[in-house]
């Protein structure tokens, strides 16, 4: 473990939700912050009871959704700047067409699956998408990894900090294997189109 987790995992016994409110607000920001280590744990210390469950998801959605509201709004407010700099450029306007049709499913994958693209998915969902959409479809995703990860901390309270390696790995390789998919899909359309 680093100093960042030692001190989050510290300051997680020592004050509770307001740690996991500072480090879920954090951590959905995209900033390098141990976010799955700590639910996890939080899910291991509300078995102990060291933790109230309610609290602990309450602190959670907080923190997750104050960050992905954050990014929504950013998005809103770079509208134009965005729209000027890649409005004209065949990768925006396709990532546009797909967060038009897909947005939900975009939205809701990252909160608890492809978290690293989370950020990216919150502006340009800002820039085009509905709020209350967005906002629906965040809660539920916050919600879901809430309860996943907190719960599998729960579930293995004395193997936790195994649980929440294992989480981010498994996270890194899901997104890693979804852009390789959409690369070979991509040079697979284009190929097909260079030859019509």
């Amino acid at each position: 473990m680093n100093a960042i987790t030692n001190w989050a995992l510290a300051n997680l016994t020592a004050y509770g939700a307001p740690i996991l409110v500072f480090v879920s607000y954090f951590g959905s920001l995209g900033i390098p912050f141990p976010i799955t280590m700590v639910i996890v744990a939080a899910g291991a210390l509300t078995r102990t009871g060291f933790l109230d469950w309610r609290v602990a998801l309450l602190a959670c959605l907080a923190g997750a959704a104050l960050a992905d509201n954050s990014e929504y709004l950013l998005g809103h407010l770079a509208q134009p700047w965005l729209r000027r700099r890649f409005g004209q450029k065949p990768a925006w306007q396709q990532a546009q067409t797909t967060i038009n049709r897909q947005g939900g499913w975009a939205i809701l994958l990252t909160r608890f699956w492809l978290t690293p693209l989370a950020p990216a998915v919150n502006v340009i969902a800002g820039s085009r998408y509905p709020f209350l959409q967005f906002l629906a479809y965040d809660v539920i995703g916050q919600f879901v990894w809430v309860l996943l990860y907190g719960g599998l901390g729960y579930l293995f309270a004395a193997q936790w900090e195994w649980v929440s390696q294992a989480i981010g790995a498994f996270s890194w390789i899901s997104v890693a294997l979804v852009l390789l998919a959409y690369g070979i899909y991509f040079l697979m359309r284009r190929k097909a189109q260079r030859a019509n």
